[in-house]
């Protein structure tokens, strides 16, 4: 059901047709400058800016009389506009201003202009038109946010299911958040722009995948109904890109999107954007550096200082960053010593500690849920968690001197993880081994346990040369570079529960409450679609709304009395 402003804005549409104006041309209109440039450029000294032609929202008006002003909304920002009638109506006929510019257009409505900027009597910068062409005609109105004189909302749009569910209404009514999804785009550009220069390959690798391996996930799954086999979508893109080590590429990298059928909550959506990169000839500690050097280039790139404020943090992405085993952490917050624990005195120190664990964990995840509860949030500054437990990495190389454990790190910042990489194992018998105790796992219960990959143990029985890989999630470090605490905030279209559908009362259930039958789609126009709504509004209120739908609808009704309104309310 269509509310007031919905049906005004759908008979304005049928009034453009009538006039002979296309509310939604086809051809090209030909912009030549944009509002933020305007704005930053013009000079009344230089007297540029003579012949520009924009295009945009119109997101305010003032009409006075014969002249008028608006504000001009495009890709970059607002910009003020004059509209004189005789200008943009030269002849006889001014039925372009009187009607359509006054009555039709709406807030909202895509607009092109041609014109020259000049400065207004109050020192505005704005933009004298002298042609004007509806290019998009908006059938619903936007929410109105309000300002004060110094720019600060205090009547927005700023619930967040709306916001991230109507995210195209979000970036028009509060265009300052487009600047998180232009410094995502930055950063990604950067660190491709570093190892561009390096010389390592940007590739592609399978969405859908037969085995679903490369980390500890639960995966979605699907099936293909010509070849009539499961398939999976990626839980990370790791075993591909050591596929082309394999086939002689020295550096490879990837940004894609991984899918992980798990919890959502502030840092995790089900759909996130990861970074993996593999460079032969190197090892964890060589990425260790690359790492430090990546992220220091990408806080300069876009703060023009390794310093940046986020979540009530100051951080410092200058390196070298601090180092500290995962036990070594672990003996550093509790004062215990796990390293050489077998599963049973782990399962204690998690009861001693508080720790929740269920009997599906073996030892590496029980050594991961105690770092997970009492050492992550201690992680504020960039810090290095190196030499994990070989049951909690399948996919690393043993460490070259401590036994029982892998060459891995995972770099920490504000208490989350942001980049993990490995030594990777290159050898095939040990590999093996490693996904058959990943199948026990799988077998207890542990349904993010690995699955057994025969063609990645075919592909690196081949030889594969030593390497490091590493993984950045570009959500959560774009999380970091723009100060914003859930992830929700730094993806266009993150993941949300159905909508619910918006219940409507029956024209029998308004008439139930007295409303006359002649008068429930008036009602209805006034955009009560619930009874429970209309007694929630004020009864004088409608009444007096009543009277004026009427007039405007043209209706040859006898108005209600104010009881008998005032009844509909009992």
């Amino acid at each position: 059901m269509l509310n007031e402003q919905e049906i005004l804005r759908r008979e304005a549409m049928k009034e453009l047709r009538n006039l002979g104006i296309n509310p939604y041309p086809a051809e090209e209109f030909i912009v030549n400058a944009h509002a933020e440039q305007i704005k930053k450029e013009f000079s009344v000294e230089k007297g540029n800016f003579q012949e520009v032609a924009l295009a945009g929202r119109i997101m305010s008006r003032r009409i006075m009389g014969s002249a008028s002003f608006a504000e001009l909304q495009d890709s970059t920002g607002r910009i003020q506009v004059y509209v004189n009638r005789d200008d943009i109506s030269p002849g006889e006929d001014k039925t372009l201003y009187n009607t359509v510019f006054k009555k039709i257009l709406d807030i909202g409505d895509f607009i092109g202009i041609k014109g020259f900027v000049f400065l207004t009597k109050t020192g505005e910068i704005s933009v004298h038109i002298k042609e004007l062409k509806v290019l998009s005609k908006s059938l619903k109105p936007l929410p109105v946010v309000k300002r004060d004189e110094e720019g600060h909302v205090y009547d927005g749009f700023t619930d967040p299911e709306l916001r991230y569910r109507q995210r195209y209404v979000d970036l028009t009514v509060n265009p300052e958040f487009k600047n998180i999804f232009i410094t995502r785009s930055k950063l990604i550009s950067t660190m491709r722009q570093y190892f561009d220069a390096h010389g390592w390959l940007e590739v592609e690798t399978p969405v859908l995948q037969a085995v679903h391996g490369g980390a500890a996930a639960r995966p979605f799954n699907t099936h293909h109904n010509t070849l009539d086999m499961p398939l999976f979508l990626r839980i990370a893109n790791e075993l591909y890109l050591k596929r082309l080590i394999v086939a002689g590429f020295d550096g490879v990298y990837e940004f894609g999107k991984m899918f992980r059928n798990e919890g959502m909550d502030r840092t995790h959506n089900p759909e996130f954007t990861s970074m993996e990169i593999y460079v032969a000839y190197k090892d964890y500690i060589w990425m260790m550096k690359m790492t430090e050097e990546v992220i220091e280039k990408i806080a300069m790139t876009l703060h023009g200082t390794t310093k940046i404020q986020a979540w009530g943090n100051e951080i410092d992405f200058k390196g070298p960053y601090e180092r500290l085993s995962m036990y070594g952490s672990i003996q550093k917050y509790t004062g215990i010593d796990v390293s050489k624990m077998d599963e049973i005195q782990l399962r204690e120190v998690c009861k001693q500690l508080n720790v929740d664990v269920d009997s599906t964990m073996g030892k590496g995840k029980l050594v991961d849920a105690i770092f997970g509860e009492k050492v992550e949030h201690n992680l504020i500054q960039p810090t290095f968690i190196t030499d994990y437990p070989i049951e909690m990495t399948p996919l690393a190389k043993k460490h070259r001197t401590e036994e029982g454990l892998v060459e891995r790190f995972e770099l920490f910042v504000n208490g989350k993880e942001i980049a993990n990489a490995y030594s990777e194992l290159n050898d095939p018998i040990d590999q093996r081994e490693r996904f058959e105790e990943q199948l026990k796992l799988a077998a207890r219960g542990d349904d993010e346990a690995m699955a057994m990959d025969e063609d990645f143990l075919r592909a690196i029985e081949y030889g594969m040369p030593p390497t490091s890989g590493l993984g950045i999630g570009i959500d959560r470090l774009t999380m970091l570079m723009t100060n914003q605490s859930t992830i929700q905030e730094v993806l266009f279209f993150p993941q949300m529960r159905p909508e619910k559908k918006v219940e409507m009362s029956t024209d029998e259930d308004f008439m139930a409450i007295g409303i006359p039958a002649e008068w429930v789609q008036v009602v209805r126009k006034m955009g009560f679609n619930m009874v429970d709504d209309l007694k929630a509004a004020n009864p004088n209120k409608v009444f007096n709304d009543l009277g004026g739908m009427k007039k405007k609808m043209k209706l040859d009704l006898k108005n209600p009395s104010i009881d008998e309104v005032k009844a509909w309310f009992a």
